[in-house]
């Protein structure tokens, strides 16, 4: 992981080009804008990173150098050592704002892959009856990330949940020992755009909020221990920096 990604995501915790495709532009107003890359899996390589409110509604769009989702995660056949492909907004918005325990990480929204789990016990993604089968189609959630060392030097993972303790979790946290929400928000593709459309109970709360876009990978520990879920690379980044210069409108 680049050491630039944990030193914004620090500074974060402590304070709390080109278009691939012109008809996406209209969303694009006051974007986190990215220079394509190459060298990049295209599906990952991002070119804008833009969220818009419309009263209660929040709608969070990424737009990338090739077809969004194109891209999933080759299945581990287990949980131990599953690989998970995200989309990702970080956000200056306390946990709270969707209800985690207040000032624990760091807030983002994501959109993610994962073919050997499924994390969304109250939803039936693919429509085929069952609620338990669908990890792999791309879902969202919001999640904590906090600096954790035990993943690697200067690596990231979503906040674990201690053994005996109870903080605070979203009404649709799916039960799992981690800072992690499954809020049912379906994330949209068009050719290079995902986006998703995320409602608020007090639009006010994410009025002038700051945010980015990232993609990255994650891993679920081999020992499915904690650190549960760890960050363990990342493809991109929108500002570059991890500096949040986005601004919710």
């Amino acid at each position: 992981m680049r050491p630039i990604v944990l030193a914004a995501f620090g500074l974060l915790v402590a304070a709390h080009g080109a278009f691939a495709d012109s008809g996406h532009a209209i969303h694009q107003h006051g974007a986190v804008k990215s220079a394509a890359d190459p060298s990049k899996t295209a599906s990952f390589d991002i070119l804008a990173a833009h969220v818009h409110r419309n009263g209660r509604t929040v709608t969070f769009h990424m737009t990338t150098n090739g077809v969004a989702g194109a891209d999933r995660p080759v299945p581990a056949d287990q949980l131990g050592g599953a690989p998970v492909l995200s989309y990702v907004w970080p956000t200056s918005l306390d946990p709270a704002t969707v209800g985690f325990e207040g000032k624990t990480g760091i807030l983002a929204l994501v959109a993610t892959s994962h073919p050997d789990f499924d994390d969304t016990p109250l939803y039936d993604e693919d429509g085929d009856g069952d609620p338990a089968n669908d990890g792999g189609l791309w879902h969202s959630h919001w999640v904590v990330l906090t600096p954790t060392e035990a993943c690697g030097p200067g690596a990231l993972a979503v906040r674990d949940i201690p053994e005996g303790e109870t903080p605070a979790m979203p009404a649709t946290w799916p039960g799992l020992p981690l800072f992690l929400d499954s809020p049912g928000f379906s994330p949209l593709f068009d050719g290079p755009e995902i986006a998703i459309n995320v409602a608020f109970a007090d639009p006010d709360a994410v009025s002038g909020a700051a945010y980015d876009g990232v993609t990255s990978a994650l891993k679920v520990n081999a020992n499915v221990h904690a650190p549960l879920l760890c960050v363990t690379d990342i493809f991109d980044i929108a500002s570059g920096n991890l500096s949040l210069p986005g601004r919710v409108d």
